[in-house]
């Protein structure tokens, strides 16, 4: 972006000139639905302030003006937004027709389209004989019958024109975003409307900073400094490592990352869903402070959270408060304004004690509740982060990248049993088979050739068998698989842990010893595991002497609960009770 730019927010009303619609844009498209909406959003929203889209646009030459036989005078070729001026010239137009010229001004801009010779004419006298001429012209005709059938379908028809005019006048802005004469149009044009890539606010923003308005009180030396400072913040915050440390949006939900450093800035929150909103707050902010202190307060913002992403305590706390969505970063970032590091730690401390903070004990929650399970989830991911950044030290850093994003796209950690005795999920015969399969290597491998391994064989070598075969079948190894005694702990959470198993139902409803195969198989391949639940399956918890590495039994259980009571000491109200050991 070049310093050639002009940048401003005009009053529709204020809109002046003539424009020119270039042959590389498709014409006039807009239906009844977009113009009905377009009047529908400026009357709803009344007296306050409302925004329009962008309209992008190129001065043209005296050579441009010639070459395209255009009447001598000032000129701009509309690169984006020509549907949205082409409505609101149509509403202008109506309603100085309607009122017979005496209340309302005729538009005070001119449209021609380059494919359309008589383009100009027609907009101006409006002729419906003229419809259907051509296509451009039919879309047209289309709108400006749409939008007299929106005025009179109101109860009070004149009110609701004056109204209107008021409001173009005095309240509907559009970001002007003039590009430098030199830009290549068509390559811009191409950017913004295939694949309907629009500006960002960051590259709005951007432009405050670098337009030509900007140059009286910045020298061209301190817009290229802030320029490349700029691009070396963005590529900074693709590093995925500190983003997913900051952030749980992936690419579509952030096209240019510095944009969360300047919603950050703005206090856009996550139900703001102005489009525009954090490129008006600098608007407005521009007009009170000098662009040198806007910037600063860019740079001062950005190395905070840097600062927070390489102390090695702050990252993992701050990190679980945002990956678990209990707060958000600009709630943190308000909370760290104004306080001490200690006083900063304390606060995020107790943010994390309130979010595992529950009105009962953790020993009572049951996956089968569905509102225990956001509780038992959110423990489990602390306990996951809160082992590495205590195990670590300073040197192992919970990947919140690896967590959230993998190769595959998007990743969602899910509450799963360490060890399933149940067949929830198994619907179909395909997902009994793969059930059998993987349960068939555990069988063998503890107990060789035996009945229940041909019982098994002989069921996948058949083409066809039913749910109560399977059952029968399943039950069997189950008990096999499993050790004596008390079933009661199934669903607590000394028998859950994160784990994703891409919606495999039958790998989800397996034995210990089938998911632990996977694991080690995963692990094997690179693939990543969260922290606790490697030690789950690795039997790190359980004491050598009782260790049995294919069974997940009592000892087990009690072993990882005092795990996570030793772990998350500091911020349990009290601890997870356990069940007691055979005596």
């Amino acid at each position: 972006m070049n310093s050639e730019i002009i940048l401003d927010t005009k009053l529709i009303g204020r809109i002046e000139g003539r424009f020119f619609i270039p042959s590389y844009q498709r014409g006039y498209r807009w239906g009844q639905e977009e113009v009905k909406r377009l009047l529908d959003d400026i009357y709803a929203n009344g007296s306050k302030n409302y925004c329009l889209q962008p309209l992008v646009v190129k001065r043209l030459s005296e050579k441009d003006v010639s070459e395209k036989e255009l009447e001598v005078d000032e000129w701009f070729e509309v690169i984006d937004g020509q549907q949205r001026l082409t409505t609101l010239y149509l509403i202008y137009a109506y309603l100085y027709k309607e009122s017979g010229g005496f209340f309302f001004k005729e538009p005070a801009f001119l449209l021609v389209y380059e494919t359309r010779k008589k383009s100009a004419d027609f907009l101006k006298s409006l002729d419906m004989t003229m419809k259907c001429e051509n296509i451009d012209f039919w879309f047209i005709c289309n709108a400006y019958e749409t939008i007299k059938s929106w005025f009179d379908s109101k109860e009070d028809k004149q009110n609701a024109m004056i109204n209107i005019y008021k409001y173009l006048s005095e309240n509907v802005k559009v970001i002007w975003y003039e590009v430098d004469k030199n830009e290549d149009a068509i390559a811009l044009f191409t950017r913004l409307n295939i694949g309907k890539i629009k500006l960002t606010n960051a590259e709005l923003v951007k432009a405050l900073f670098l337009s030509q308005g900007s140059a009286s009180n910045m020298t061209t030396e301190k817009q290229e400094e802030i320029a490349l400072q700029w691009d070396n913040i963005e590529r900074e915050l693709q590093n995925d490592t500190l983003w997913y440390f900051l952030s749980n949006y992936t690419k579509k939900e952030y096209q240019t990352r510095i944009d969360l450093i300047l919603d950050l800035i703005a206090q856009k929150d996550s139900e703001n869903r102005e489009e525009y909103y954090t490129f008006f707050h600098f608007d407005g902010l521009r007009k009170k402070e000098s662009l040198d202190n806007i910037w600063r307060t860019i740079q001062r913002t950005f190395l905070n959270l840097k600062d927070w992403f390489e102390n090695h305590e702050l990252y993992h706390k701050i990190g679980y408060l945002i990956a678990s969505e209990c707060v958000s970063l600009q709630e943190i970032y308000k909370t760290s304004l104004d306080k001490t590091k200690n006083q900063f730690i304390t606060e995020l401390d107790n943010a994390i004690k309130k979010s595992i903070n529950i009105s009962n004990n953790y020993a009572d929650l049951s996956y089968e509740k569905d509102a225990d399970r956001k509780d038992l989830y959110r423990l489990l991911l602390l306990f996951n982060i809160e082992s590495v950044r205590q195990n670590g030290e300073q040197t192992q850093w919970f990947p919140f990248d690896k967590f959230k994003l993998q190769e595959s796209g998007k990743i969602t950690w899910s509450l799963e049993h360490i060890h399933a005795q149940q067949s929830e999920g198994l619907r179909t015969e395909a997902s009994w088979r793969e059930w059998l399969r993987l349960h068939l290597s555990s069988i063998k491998s503890l107990y060789g050739e035996e009945a229940l391994t041909a019982e098994i064989q002989t069921l996948l070598d058949r083409p066809k068998f039913e749910r109560m075969e399977f059952e029968t079948v399943q039950s069997k190894v189950v008990r096999r698989l499993s050790v004596e005694g008390n079933t009661e702990y199934l669903h607590s959470i000394a028998n859950l842990a994160l784990l994703n198993m891409s919606d495999n139902a039958a790998l989800s409803n397996s034995t210990f010893d089938v998911k632990r195969n996977v694991i080690i198989e995963m692990d094997k391949k690179g693939q990543y595991i969260p922290f606790c639940t490697k030690m789950v399956f690795l039997k790190y918890y359980t004491p050598s002497k009782d260790n049995q590495l294919h069974f997940w039994g009592q000892t087990d259980r009690i072993a990882y609960v005092k795990a996570m009571n030793t772990v998350l000491q500091s911020y349990l109200e009290e601890p997870i009770q356990h069940e007691m050991e055979d005596v």
